[in-house]
């Protein structure tokens, strides 16, 4: 599995189609009215990588296996969610199992289709949804410290090394700042970070969603939610849900082409949304190659061999003894493992190597 994202925003700014776009599929309901998604729809979908297609070219592998991304699109939400507004309570409770963001912002006008709020403001309505979490997590910590701090007190060693990081998140959330704005120490404080569950912790990325003619260019709407997400240090992506849903109706690849390069369009909105969520969840992808198949799999950058092993079986990661392991670019220009032995490019590593962005690995382990 390669990452989770929850794509949220108001009713109507898109979400279901953007869903349905990018998962080519029509299990979210897309329609004029508010909270028309009510269940959380999840959909799968092949992370496009043009090395594995290469890889499977050099090893004539009879399949190709990329890594997945999943899409889980949820309930719309409005103000007030945080007290159990609307769908509040079921939009909190979904949001909190995805491990990003993916804050849909309407940036078109349409007067065919309302706006919860009367008017197109896509800072506001960014602003909306994230008090929404800061306001939930700011209740959920306040209940929380006061157990931790007496706990503290009586000298629990575990509470000791958690109040300081709750107190630091409560201050900024107070402040009116994310939990994702506070700078943890070291790896420990980002330990017990991830551990609160905090809505605002979680990685974001801004989706403008633009009408047709501005996909390729952006308009003043999609300005604003770059410049803000700027300030905030998240990452915004351009994109318009309906030609995403066009897109999604090709089934040639070069007919895609084709209709992309008459809107000036390089790649689809799921290529850049991929690309951007990559980086926002600090990931890196490596292979495994042979003639039986050619296989993507997604790990955290810093993930040892074997973290990487267990990711393809549990086994691999409990016997690992070690990995051979090929760069992409080495294994390419020596057409494979066997040119890479006779170059002296294949590395055997142990179980302190550091996975490599595009590494082809072949790993040795005893159960």
């Amino acid at each position: 599995m390669g990452f989770n994202c929850g794509i949220v925003g108001l009713p109507n700014v898109g979400k279901s189609t953007l869903f349905n776009a990018l998962t080519q599929t029509a299990a979210a309901q897309a329609a004029n009215y508010p909270f028309c998604t009510i269940e959380p729809n999840v959909g799968r979908v092949a992370v496009p990588d043009s090395r594995l297609n290469t890889l499977a070219e050099i090893d004539k592998a009879e399949k190709i296996v990329p890594t997945q991304l999943e899409f889980v699109d949820i309930a719309g939400l409005v103000r007030g969610a945080s007290k159990g507004e609307g769908l509040g309570n079921q939009f909190l409770a979904n949001i909190r199992e995805v491990d990003a963001i993916i804050h849909v912002l309407r940036c078109f006008e349409n007067d065919d289709i309302t706006h919860v709020e009367g008017n197109i403001d896509p800072v506001r309505d960014a602003q909306t949804v994230e008090t929404e979490l800061m306001l939930a997590d700011l209740e959920s910590l306040e209940k929380r410290i006061v157990n931790v701090e007496k706990k503290a007190k009586a000298n629990d060693r575990e509470s000791k090394e958690i109040l300081p990081v709750m107190q630091k998140v409560l201050e900024a959330l107070q402040e009116g700042r994310p939990a994702r704005s506070v700078k943890m120490n070291d790896a420990t404080e980002e330990k017990i970070l991830k551990s609160l569950f905090l809505l605002t912790s979680k990685p974001v990325m801004y989706v403008c969603n633009v009408d047709e003619d501005s996909a390729a260019t952006g308009n003043e709407y999609s300005k604003q939610v770059i410049d803000f997400a700027e300030k905030e240090g998240a990452k915004a992506v351009i994109i318009s849900a309906a030609i995403e849903a066009e897109v999604a109706q090709l089934t040639d690849e070069e007919e895609q082409k084709e209709f992309l390069n008459s809107l000036n369009l390089e790649e689809t909105g799921l290529n850049r949304i991929i690309k951007v969520g990559y980086n926002l969840l600090n990931l890196l992808t490596f292979f495994t190659s042979g003639p039986k198949e050619a296989h993507a799999w997604t790990v955290k950058k810093g993930a040892l061999a074997p973290n990487a092993a267990g990711v393809i079986h549990t086994d691999f990661e409990r016997g690992f003894i070690r990995a051979e392991v090929v760069s992409y670019t080495d294994y390419v220009s020596c057409n494979g493992e066997t040119g890479a032995k006779e170059q002296g490019k294949l590395r055997s590593e142990g179980k302190n190597y550091v996975m490599q962005d595009g590494d082809v690995v072949h790993f040795l382990f005893n159960v």
